[in-house]
């Protein structure tokens, strides 16, 4: 296992848009072009209700992670995006460390339950969520956007 660090970083940061970009980039790869900006504001991955964690290994981008409010605000849910590893990383447990801090990071913010989302063109990460105690779901809360294709998962805090 690869041991990084994990840091929250402002979202317009140039490592924390590096790693959105790469992240928004493989989607499109893997999916044709996609129109996410629409449905994800830069603003929500701010704090005091979101943010976004870099993982580095001395200085080097590793993989990032952002989280974001959804619902209304007494409901305390939250949905983690774009969750991205670099391809030469990937299998090296970078992943679970950022996806174990986004979780503290939730809790400290005072989410209650995440929920997250990936597609069926992403095998890996619909085999990874299981094994880090997400369950699949059906569908997201009321009134909260979700891709008519996802596949969709769900972790009680």
């Amino acid at each position: 296992m690869l041991k990084v660090s994990i840091t929250a970083e402002p979202i317009d940061s140039a490592g924390a848009l590096a790693l959105l970009y790469a992240a928004t980039d493989e989607l499109n790869q893997r999916y044709g072009l996609i129109d996410d900006d629409a449905r994800l504001s830069l603003g929500e991955l701010r704090p005091p209700k979101g943010i976004f964690l870099v993982a580095r290994d001395n200085r080097d981008l590793c993989g990032g992670v952002g989280l974001r409010e959804i619902a209304s605000p007494e409901l305390h849910l939250a949905e983690v995006k774009r969750l991205w590893v670099r391809p030469d990383l990937r299998r090296h447990g970078v992943a679970a460390q950022l996806m174990s801090h986004v979780e503290t990071h939730a809790r400290r913010l005072g989410y209650r339950q995440l929920y997250l989302e990936t597609g069926p063109r992403q095998p890996e990460a619909i085999a990874f969520y299981p094994k880090h105690s997400w369950t699949q779901i059906g569908e997201f809360p009321p009134d909260v956007f979700s891709h008519e294709t996802a596949v969709r998962f769900t972790k009680v805090l």
